[in-house]
């Protein structure tokens, strides 16, 4: 049996959510000395790194990519590729975080406002209590600041680094600075912490298991219509894509 699918020439592990946190533990517990790199590509990713040579080469790098979308898992079904499941950012930082209680592992948290940044923090140790949060710093940072913010965190050395500053921005900060970050394991999440921090409502369960996610964030959030104009394209794309 294949191991992956193919989706636009991007190789997609045929893992569950449940099966890639299982991996996720087994790279923390076996102390690793490199980082290793969670992209979870979606289809605005997929299409992008179709032009972008440098964010497909951070792609092909990565420890693990996961397919973030029912448009990536429905495609890849129709074309026989069979994933089983989509898994989601979000998804996998609650699993990491009800884990990281569980093992009491350590996180460092990069991304949103100020604000948000700060009252994500206080949510999650009021609600994993044992997981370690090591450090924090906000997304709106200036790019002559980056260096001393991946410093800070190559020094406190989390097993987890959360990254919260939207795609490929996230995927190319840590890929860039992976030799000296000192994490374990290193994601990008988008705007996770903003629904973690409440200050994003969280989609209701019926709309996840109809798989209309982007329609209800549609409708919370109409500005985000351009960015749902990628969909149809990237299915039409996606579907007559001549894989190699």
């Amino acid at each position: 049996m294949e191991k992956y699918a193919k989706v636009m020439g991007v190789n997609f592990p045929k893992m569950t959510l449940d099966r890639t946190i299982e991996v996720l533990t087994d790279v923390i517990e076996e102390k690793r000395p490199e980082l290793f790199h969670v992209i979870t590509v979606n289809p605005e990713i997929t299409m992008a790194c179709q032009k972008d040579t440098s964010l497909r080469l951070i792609i092909d790098e990565a420890g693990l990519i996961t397919a973030d979308g029912i448009g990536i898992v429905m495609v890849s079904r129709l074309r026989g590729g069979n994933l089983p499941e989509r898994v989601t950012g979000y998804d996998t930082l609650l699993r990491l975080l009800d884990s990281g209680n569980q093992k009491k592992w350590s996180f460092y948290f990069l991304g949103a406002d100020p604000l948000t940044n700060e009252k994500v923090c206080e949510v999650i140790r009021k609600k994993y209590p044992a997981l370690s949060i090591l450090g924090r710093h906000h997304g709106f940072f200036k790019q002559t600041e980056e260096d001393k913010i991946v410093e800070e965190i190559g020094t406190l050395k989390p097993d987890i680094l959360v990254v919260a500053l939207g795609a490929p921005y996230a995927e190319r900060l840590i890929h860039k600075n992976k030799s000296k970050l000192n994490a374990k394991i290193a994601i990008g999440v988008g705007g996770s912490l903003d629904v973690i921090s409440g200050k994003v409502k969280e989609t209701p369960e019926n709309w996840k298991r109809l798989n209309l996610e982007w329609l209800y964030r549609l409708i919370k959030q109409p500005s985000r219509w351009k960015r749902q104009l990628i969909l149809p394209k990237f299915a039409i794309r996606a579907l007559t894509f001549r894989e190699k």
